[in-house]
């Protein structure tokens, strides 16, 4: 008797990527990530156009090996102090991200930024997040393609003036925009307005949040930088759990605040389930505080159910005076 071979079993070595469309959020958290967008992006784009002691404000002049910043020329031999200066950003985020956790990935990151923009963009040419996810799962018809098509445009051009701004740090700004509107940019002025366009593009546009979980070494070597007073966004397990509505009022003491309406996931730009404790791919951005307190509100509960606090803080229910006292510790 013939006994039939077995199949063939196919394991999957990488999980494949699951479309992420974060739900609009707001509050006071999502006003200061969006704060802090406007104030990065007018410093970027708008330092180059200022005019100091008739010139270009801030140029790194690298053909004459000059680096103009606000009156003050460096040469190449003063690069002792861009050594320092490097050393002393690094040391004080490695300092920030011990007291406070990744809150420059959340607000100041250009990912975050971009992707913020980028996502203002989506969202005010597609539609809220229902009607992002039905337009994926709908068939190419004319609506889709005018609602993709324009999206994709506007993202190309943020991302050609993101690049043209760029290179305006290393090319006067004046000059390189009249070679641009007589097509007359040089090679590599063009490859480089290109190349960080493009790359702005795909960061910002497609990559996201797999850019924050897979290609920025900072998530990975984060872990050795916190400690169990490091404040992060958490979740009280105490006062959340058991999840669920109440039915009646017998009910109401068997179940926790947390009432699992899943608002924590939906905005969340990772794609991550906070109530599952400190993982890597959260980037502190607090967008699901904002929502779970919105929801906090809505059921007559209080705030804080999703917060920054410490897992010490958690663990011995420490109030918001007694964690701001710890900032100051021997680590």
């Amino acid at each position: 008797m013939n006994t039939p071979a077995p199949k063939e079993a196919v394991i999957k070595m990488y999980e494949s990527r699951a479309d992420i469309h974060p739900r609009e959020v707001k509050g006071r958290f999502a006003a200061l990530r969006w704060a802090f967008v406007w104030l990065t992006q007018l410093l970027f784009y708008g330092v180059p156009w200022l005019v100091v002691n008739g010139r270009q404000a801030v140029l790194f002049d690298l053909e004459a090996r000059k680096f103009h910043l606000f009156g003050l020329t460096l040469w190449p031999q003063d690069f002792i102090y861009l050594a320092a200066l490097l050393i002393i950003c690094a040391y004080g985020l490695f300092l920030v991200t011990a007291v406070a956790g990744r809150i420059w990935c959340g607000y100041a990151c250009p990912q975050t930024v971009y992707t913020e923009i980028f996502l203002w963009i989506e969202r005010r040419l597609e539609g809220n997040r229902s009607a992002r996810i039905r337009l994926d799962r709908q068939p190419w018809n004319a609506e889709k393609i005018a609602r993709r098509g324009s999206k994709h445009l506007a993202w190309g051009l943020v991302a050609l003036w993101t690049g043209f701004t760029f290179v305006g740090y290393f090319t006067p700004i004046r000059v390189l925009g009249d070679e641009a509107l007589r097509f007359a940019l040089g090679p590599w002025e063009a490859f480089w307005v290109l190349f960080y366009a493009c790359a702005t593009y795909e960061n910002a546009g497609w990559l996201r949040e797999q850019v924050c979980k897979y290609m920025c070494p900072y998530a990975r070597f984060q872990s050795a930088m916190f400690d169990r007073d490091t404040l992060i966004v958490s979740y009280d397990l105490v006062r959340g759990e058991p999840r669920g509505v109440a039915k009646s009022a017998g009910a109401a003491t068997a179940k926790g605040d947390c009432i699992d309406c899943s608002m924590c996931v939906q905005v969340c730009p990772t794609g991550i389930d906070i109530r599952q404790g400190l993982q890597y791919e959260c980037i502190g951005c607090a967008a699901c505080i904002d929502a779970c307190d919105s929801v906090m509100d809505k059921v007559g509960k209080p705030r804080g159910l999703v917060r920054y606090s410490t897992q010490t803080a958690l663990e011995e229910r420490w109030s918001g005076a007694h964690i701001r006292q710890r900032i100051l510790r021997p680590r």
